[in-house]
């Protein structure tokens, strides 16, 4: 557990690469997903919830379900963290939109023995993600709690998270499609392309085929990065869909310089939890400004 004053935690949802967190001190819970009648932690390991198993078990039909951490292992990691030397905690989570994470965190903040500063980020993925590095990045600079919070709710508020997703099936199958719903009425057939608004999923635009998906993706993400009128990571992620990730990370890499992109464009398997409510074939490109 690292040891400071000030101690970021986030979720396992915010698809952050084990080094990074541990390099930056970022104390990582984990979420849940339940495959037929057994649950596991979202994770890599041997025995946790993969982004393959997660594929798997929608391909096969069997049931799937996520469910959000307790407040006694939030709660547990505060305390963790206290007795490491932590005076104060910031706790960074997906969209309380989409996820009782935030209300688990809130509950837990409640009994901590040290300040805990809750962050909805309004975001997913590594939405999420930036959000709790941007917290990191401030405190690894100083910053106190209230700071650092409020660094990751101002990037997360920055930053562009656009998908696309072969069918909007899984969506509605998790009660998470929301508005997208209205926009697309019954056509499940068609190929929506979805972002992230006020903590939702969105309805952005629909296409016919998954080239044009593709295409749009590109066109809004570069968008994205050139109104940030600065230096912007990148990210690209999928489930199951490697080689069209692999497509959008190289087209992307080719329009936005390395001043613009600011470093290289990175590209990984979405998290079991997510892939459990977008379903394989998905692709999702996060822009968020440094």
């Amino acid at each position: 557990m690292p040891a400071g004053r000030v101690v970021v935690v986030t979720d396992s949802t915010a698809s952050l690469p084990g080094e990074l967190a541990a390099g930056l001190g970022i104390v990582v819970v984990p979420l849940q997903v339940v495959i037929g009648a057994s649950a596991y932690d979202e994770g890599e390991a041997e025995g946790e919830a993969t982004p393959a198993l997660v594929a798997a078990a929608l391909r096969e039909w069997t049931p799937v379900s996520t469910s959000r951490p307790s407040p006694e292992l939030l709660l547990e990691a505060y305390e963790r963290a206290a007795r490491g030397g932590a005076e104060a905690i910031v706790s960074v989570h997906l969209s309380g939109q989409m996820s009782g994470t935030v209300e688990s965190a809130q509950l837990a903040a409640r009994r901590a023995s040290v300040p805990v500063e809750v962050v909805d980020t309004e975001q997913v993925g590594i939405g999420t993600g930036y959000a709790a590095l941007a917290a990191a990045r401030a405190v690894a600079g100083g910053a106190d709690a209230a700071t650092a919070a409020a660094a990751a709710r101002e990037r997360g508020r920055a930053t562009t998270s656009l998908f696309y997703v072969d069918t909007l099936e899984y969506l509605r199958r998790g009660g998470r499609i929301g508005t997208a719903a209205a926009l697309f009425g019954g056509a499940l057939a068609v190929k929506p392309l979805l972002q992230i608004a006020e903590g939702r999923v969105a309805p952005l635009e629909r296409v016919r085929t998954s080239g044009r998906a593709l295409g749009r993706l590109e066109e809004l993400a570069v968008q994205a990065a050139t109104a940030a009128g600065g230096p912007v990571e990148v990210s690209v992620a999928h489930l199951a869909n490697p080689e069209r990730a692999a497509q959008l990370v190289e087209r992307l890499a080719g329009r936005l310089d390395v001043e613009l992109a600011g470093e290289e464009i990175s590209c990984g398997e979405l998290g079991a939890v997510l892939g459990a409510h977008v379903g394989p074939g998905m692709i999702a490109v996060c822009v968020a400004p440094r």
